[in-house]
């Protein structure tokens, strides 16, 4: 019980002209500091494994053991200076996966789990771990009473990468095998929600 509840803090964004819109705040949820903790410990289970398997996209970086934002510079750069040995430009084109965080559906990861080589057992635990999440929100001296959390992820929880790291990589593989069939070499590089396409 105690894990699985949480209180969100809505904290307004400096600088706007009005205060109309949702989108001028900014919620920071407050987690059990001992469920942090477990989440840690299973998170870093969880890349390993993944990552062990080779189960995550090579192109998937930024927040994972082993694929730091570190590694999509310096692949980014190999990326140019490969073009200038052959006299070719390099560019770039940045997107973001809008709403990826709050959007993530619960039902489809243990699914993945499977997929991915998991034990039975943490598919299960996952099952019972993210469903029936409660949080109330706070507003200056406004206290809501607690509102079911039943999809997305927190951006603040520990498990956060691997999940979103697991629940986006058969999209990367879709779409690296879409890419063969175009005549312009294109390769991607994924940071959690964002990305780049190089050409």
């Amino acid at each position: 019980m105690y894990f699985k509840t949480s209180t969100s803090i809505i904290i307004p964004k400096p600088n706007k002209e009005s205060y109309n819109s949702p989108k001028s705040f900014r919620p920071i949820v407050l987690l059990n500091t001992i469920g942090k903790l477990i989440e840690k410990v299973i998170g870093e289970r969880l890349q390993f494994h993944s990552i062990s398997k080779n189960f995550i996209h090579p192109s998937q970086l930024g927040r994972l053991k082993q694929h730091s934002t570190v590694n999509a510079g310096v692949a980014l750069i190999y990326f140019i200076c490969s073009g200038w040995v052959i006299y070719i430009n390099t560019s770039t084109l940045a997107f973001n996966i809008a709403q990826f965080f709050p959007s993530l559906n619960h039902q489809l990861l243990p699914h993945i789990y499977n997929k991915a080589g998991f034990n039975l057992k943490v598919s299960r635990f996952f099952q019972n771990y993210l469903v029936g999440q409660k949080t109330k929100y706070v507003w200056n001296s406004f206290y809501s009473s607690f509102f079911n959390v039943d999809v997305g992820v927190g951006q603040g929880l520990a498990l956060f990468p691997i999940l979103l790291a697991l629940y986006i990589v058969s999209v990367f593989h879709i779409f690296e095998n879409q890419l063969k069939y175009l005549k312009i070499p294109i390769f991607f590089l994924s940071f959690v929600n964002n990305g780049l396409l190089v050409s």
